[in-house]
């Protein structure tokens, strides 16, 4: 399935009924008096968030969606039949914005709703109100009022939506770092994997099963570079989908070569992918942070793996070095992602670093 995160929908929430202008009229009551009923509601537009789906693809061919209109009132005071709501599902995450002028395409307006929640309902077009049928104006001094009330419209707009992943782990670093490997491994996703640069061009998904049945969820963002925050690469499409994770994996490959051809300095290279965090989003720039050093099995100096495991410990970051293809740590790295993940969700802050886990 295509992964789509941002579309543009109209909406329009159905009219309400027309209220009746009808009297009563039998064979021995010429002059019966209004019994004209009211018009039933329009229907209401409604977004869910469902767990089931997982891109805003199938917005992008279908953008209107109207409720149904409410039906008009008839005599004997009959009321009509209210409209049908329409409710449409949306990916769990998905930001609602009031949509852009046509001058302004690439700006985004008024947040509406956040559908970050599992079954979280609202109501983004009201149906309009049926109209009183002439029955409900009879006074003392009017007896036979003629007048009976239209529906009203219901409420219509357009919005855009834009999908932001909720996963408690995201895994970033540059092209090739290993991300897709390493999430193929822990859990049932299926990434497209290759050697060579942004073979990933969608986040993926996957949820992880740790020890004691905790489970928890890997975005994998695609390869960010140098100049990401600002569109460079894969640009800020995917930052936004960090925003979410509780924890992120910083992935650093302990193979990767610079432009002479020789072994990358990875202290760099973790210090450029935060700089675009944190021009990105402050709060993001302080994200807790787990260095994962990958590849190892592929290293032939165990002397470079020291240097980093030790480097990244001392800057305070807690530490593992696996190998995805192998499994050399992956399974202490799932017990680590659970512990840290947990400690989150109850609310008891950061887990403190503990000693480099060893290759």
């Amino acid at each position: 399935m295509k992964f789509i995160d941002e579309a543009v929908i109209h909406v329009q929430a159905g009219k309400g009924g027309a209220g009746s202008r009808h009297f009563r009229r039998e064979k021995f009551v010429p002059l019966g008096g209004p019994d004209g009923g009211n018009g039933g509601r329009g229907g209401s537009v409604i977004l869910r968030a469902d767990a089931n789906i997982h891109t805003l693809l199938d917005f992008k061919f279908q953008a209107e969606w109207k409720a149904e209109d409410g039906s008009a009132g008839a005599g004997s005071q009959k009321d009509g039949k209210a409209g049908e709501d329409i409710v449409i599902k949306l990916p769990v995450g998905t930001q609602v914005f009031v949509a852009p002028a046509q001058d302004q395409e690439h700006e985004s307006g008024e947040l509406v709703v956040d559908l970050d929640v599992v079954g979280r309902e609202f109501v983004i077009a009201k149906g309009g109100r049926g109209g009183k049928g002439n029955s409900f104006f009879k006074t003392a001094t009017n007896q036979a009022p003629e007048y009976a009330q239209p529906g009203e419209q219901g409420e219509a707009g357009s919005y855009l939506l834009s999908l932001k992943l909720v996963a408690d782990v995201g895994l970033v670093g540059f092209p090739n770092a290993g991300k897709s490997t390493l999430i193929s491994r822990i859990s049932a996703a299926k990434p497209k994997i290759a050697d060579y640069p942004f073979t990933t061009l969608v986040p993926n998904l996957g949820v992880v099963q740790a020890k004691g049945k905790r489970t928890f969820v890997v975005a994998d963002i695609p390869g960010l570079i140098p100049g990401a925050s600002e569109g460079k690469g894969l640009g800020i499409r995917f930052l936004k989908h960090v925003e979410r994770t509780k924890v992120i994996a910083h992935l650093l490959d302990l193979t990767q070569l610079d432009e002479k051809g020789e072994e990358a300095d990875l202290e760099q290279l973790f210090d450029s992918i935060n700089h675009e965090l944190a021009s990105f989003s402050d709060e993001l720039a302080q994200r807790q942070q787990i260095v994962v050093l990958t590849k190892v099995d592929a290293v032939s100096s165990q002397e470079r793996v020291v240097h980093y495991r030790d480097l990244f410990q001392k800057r305070g970051h807690h530490v593992v070095v696996i190998s995805s293809v192998v499994g050399t740590g992956v399974p202490e790295l799932i017990e680590i992602f659970a512990d840290h993940v947990d400690v989150i969700r109850a609310g008891e802050g950061q887990v403190e670093s503990g000693p480099a886990e060893t290759s």
